[in-house]
């Protein structure tokens, strides 16, 4: 129906073995679902890619409580996650690399949020001029998404690179070296080597250069946020919960990475 957002056929074959098997067929008893599961992840694309609000979601989509209820239910057991993770692992192995990276780059986005967000749960980035929550990343070299945490704008990118780091740690035992840039320096660098055993390498801007300058590894980053900020819902933070927040950008990535694989058939 909407060419941005729809579910391809070639999509849906990919993604259906990636989801979790309805209640009612797990021995645990419960309803038939009523409406179909393809039905309700294109409502969901579609929110993500448009930005709209859940209550404004067309008609032809089921109830924006039945849409949101798979979300919030989904978002809670982490099902979105063990999604996106079983997708970079299938782009990965069909680009002829391991399943297992050895290095990351990491950096931060600040985001403007909406009067939808608590004040009480937002900050302010004096250096972006931004109110509102900041998105740590860490990606591996070819730009696919390892680890997101989401904090108030206004702390600093090396106090947050430490639950982002250890976050990355915990889920890659293989990951050594860690590019990143100048905001990162000073006491980051020596406790991620001595706790997590990470060498964290500064990929600095050089003086002599002026205007923008493609950096080496940074620019990895970089087009990650480039194809998260593809998706008008990750644009502005909208998200009462910061784990919400980290929801949507896995989103964005699911429908980057589904589309990419079924459009080269790489699957």
């Amino acid at each position: 129906m909407y060419p941005t957002s729809s579910i391809t056929d070639a999509q849906w074959v990919i993604l259906a073995p990636l989801l979790p098997p309805p209640g009612n067929t797990t021995g645990r008893g419960g309803r038939p679902e009523k409406h179909p599961r393809r039905l309700i992840l294109d409502a969901i694309f579609y929110l993500v890619r448009g930005g709209i609000a859940w209550a404004v979601l067309p008609r032809e989509f089921p109830p924006q409580q039945t849409v949101y209820g798979l979300f919030g239910s989904w978002a809670r057991h982490g099902v979105w996650q063990q999604i996106h993770d079983a997708l970079r692992d299938l782009v990965g192995l069909h680009q002829g690399r391991d399943p297992l990276p050895t290095a990351a780059i990491i950096d931060s986005q600040s985001v403007r949020a909406a009067d939808t967000v608590a004040r009480t749960t937002r900050g302010y980035d004096a250096g972006k001029k931004v109110n509102g929550h900041k998105r740590h990343i860490a990606v591996d070299t070819n730009g696919l998404l390892l680890a997101v945490v989401v904090t108030v704008a206004g702390i600093q990118d090396r106090d947050a690179a430490h639950r982002l780091l250890t976050q990355l740690r915990a889920r890659f035992s293989t990951i050594s070296l860690v590019w990143a840039d100048g905001g990162y320096a000073g006491r980051l660098i020596i406790w991620a080597c001595k706790v997590l055993a990470l060498t964290v390498e500064v990929v600095k801007r050089t003086d002599d250069v002026k205007g923008f300058a493609v950096l080496p590894r940074r620019w990895v980053v970089e087009r990650t946020f480039a194809w998260i900020s593809k998706h008008r819902r990750c644009v502005r933070d909208y998200e009462t919960l910061p784990t919400h927040h980290e929801v949507m950008v896995h989103i964005s990535m699911i429908m980057t990475m589904s589309r990419h694989l079924a459009r080269t058939g790489d699957w």
